[in-house]
């Protein structure tokens, strides 16, 4: 029977993409989703896998050519099973035959089951992430439940633990990967004893392009001699998942021999000059690569905002640092915020007196009880959530061409942390008492310094507030967080004179920021909601009684 083997969904906006490398020729025995091709977007990288166990029959769609979803790649024989088994010369597989069977053997002879380390659930509106470095080597033991490695999305970090005891049996996706959720990235042989560190040479056949047998450790370093720079000047440019690769590991292009098509250089070739150590960037003189242009600035939008620069003098008393996904995402979410709403900020300032005397009297039999710090937020957080149902169209969003009016309340409280800024979201706020919300905010705090929120806590905010005042900010004006049509903003309190039926009191006073998109929320609408929180805030007592 035939199998055909189809271009699948590339995700949102994403029509077309460019064949990369076949990792099997036409005859060559396939199993059951193992990885065959790589489709390379404007976006990410996709592997296509193996519909079925049998024999890869004709390649339609060869490597270089632009392909639409659900175009036909190739076909599969299902069930076949053929003598041929030489893979294609550049992918050097065939000398990693010898290689690989020894690794293999101890772990058919061990009789245990062989469990595959799979990548998690990435949250909402995240389909790729890419690997960082393994924990542990192959032939090393486990434990169930032992961090393996972590995924680093554009929105959080999040860890791959081992799904069962034994051995690291495979590496099947090496640091730098771009995964998706679901991907096999490597198996563990359950119940079997490892060691407690791997030897180089299987740390080198962990790579899926590394070729060099164990037998002879000294054919290891021979690739890193071989490439000659000169030869980098006709070869076809980096595609995007091999420049990531090259660029976060601050490897040199030109130091890579390229095995792909044209002298292309391939993920297996840059994670083989990983293994090797054979690539790192020379610090001297500039790279030998093609000079970028040097012009003034382009405008700065979402698009172009990380495009390459013209090339800076080195200075060594500057130090570079690449950009971390999260910062980029969020620069580009800031930049779009600014980009697409009509956005505008109104004022007032809220006497925190009373909030303060209520804290004063009973935080001590707060902490008691419910185990939590009573601090400012909750306050202004249930405050936000009677205001939102008074104003509905601060916690709509613009829809295309629709508005779409929220009757959920779902409050994001923006966190600071060494990373970057990230938003966890308190999920139906109006329904959570005092202690919940300063118990949920205290254990976002915690996890998001240590990159341990899950994507589902990060998604789904309907509203957001900010507050600056912990840092000593005095005033401010912040940004949206897109696609949501306000943002509140909360300050530091400073004590001012303010004149109090008629006479002079010194007041603790704060400044309240409620930036908003013009384009859903009228000044009518905005003022009367900051007023409203401003009301709660001044009389608490209004929070308990809804009023």
């Amino acid at each position: 029977m035939t199998v055909e083997v189809n271009v699948p969904t590339l995700g949102e906006s994403v029509t077309e993409a460019t064949v990369g490398k076949w990792t099997k020729n036409p005859g060559d025995a396939v199993a059951m989703d193992e990885a065959l091709v790589e489709l390379e977007t404007d976006k990410v990288t996709i592997e296509v896998n193996a519909p079925a166990n049998g024999t890869l029959g004709a390649i339609v769609a060869q490597e270089g050519e632009t392909v639409a979803v659900g175009a036909l790649l190739a076909t599969i024989q299902e069930g076949a099973a053929p003598a041929k088994t030489e893979a294609k010369p550049a992918a050097a597989a065939a000398p990693a035959a010898p290689a690989a069977a020894p690794a293999a053997a101890p772990a058919a002879s061990g009789g245990g089951k062989t469990v595959d380390i799979l990548t998690p659930t990435m949250g909402e509106s995240v389909s790729t992430g890419t690997l960082g470095a393994w924990t542990k080597q192959v032939g090393d033991s486990v434990d169930a439940d032992e961090v393996l490695v972590e995924v680093e999305t554009d929105k959080v970090t999040i860890e791959v633990n081992a799904p069962a005891a034994g051995k690291l049996a495979s590496i099947d996706m090496a640091a730098g990967s771009e995964v998706g959720p679901g991907v096999k990235i490597g198996s563990i042989e359950a119940g079997a004893a490892g060691t407690a560190t791997a030897t180089p040479a299987a740390k080198v056949a962990a790579a899926p392009a590394a070729a060099p047998a164990p037998a002879a450790p000294a054919a290891a370093p021979a690739p890193a001699a071989a490439p000659a720079p000169a030869a980098t000047g006709s070869r076809p440019p980096l595609s995007p998942a091999v420049r990531k690769m090259v660029d976060d590991n601050d490897l040199d292009p030109a130091r890579i021999a390229g095995t792909g098509p044209n002298g292309r250089i391939t993920k297996g070739d840059v994670q083989q000059a990983i293994a090797n150590g054979s690539a790192k960037r020379q610090a001297a003189p500039a790279p030998a690569a093609a000079p970028r242009a040097v012009g003034p600035a382009p405008t700065l939008t979402t698009e172009n905002m990380f495009a390459p620069r013209p090339e800076r003098p080195p200075n060594d008393r500057e130090e570079r640092v690449k950009l971390s996904k999260l910062r980029q995402v969020i620069a580009r979410r800031l930049k779009e915020a600014q980009n697409t709403a009509a956005m505008l900020t109104t004022w007032n300032e809220v006497d925190m007196g009373n909030v303060m005397a209520l804290r004063a009297e009973y935080k001590e039999v707060f902490e008691k009880k419910h185990g939590a710090r009573m601090g400012f937020m909750s306050f202004f957080v249930r405050a936000a959530c009677i205001a939102l149902k008074e104003w509905p169209a601060v916690n709509a969003e613009i829809y295309g061409d629709e508005i779409i009016y929220k009757n959920y309340y779902n409050v994001g409280v923006a966190v600071g942390t060494p990373q970057g800024l990230v938003v966890p979201v308190l999920k139906e706020a109006d329904k959570m008492g005092f202690a919940d919300i300063e118990g949920g905010i205290a254990d976002f705090g915690r996890r998001a310094r240590d990159g341990k929120l899950g994507m589902d806590e990060m998604t789904g905010g309907t509203f957001t507030i900010s507050n600056g005042g912990v840092f000593g900010s005095l005033n401010s004006m912040p940004i949206l967080n897109v696609p949501q049509s306000a943002i509140l903003g909360m300050h530091s309190i400073q004590k001012r004179p303010m004149v109090v039926n008629d006479e002079i009191e010194i007041r603790p006073m704060m400044h309240l920021a409620l930036s908003y998109d013009h384009r859903i929320v009228d000044g009518r609408e905005a003022v009367s909601f900051l007023v409203r929180i401003k009301q709660c805030i001044e009389d608490p007592q209004r929070i308990l009684l809804n009023v």
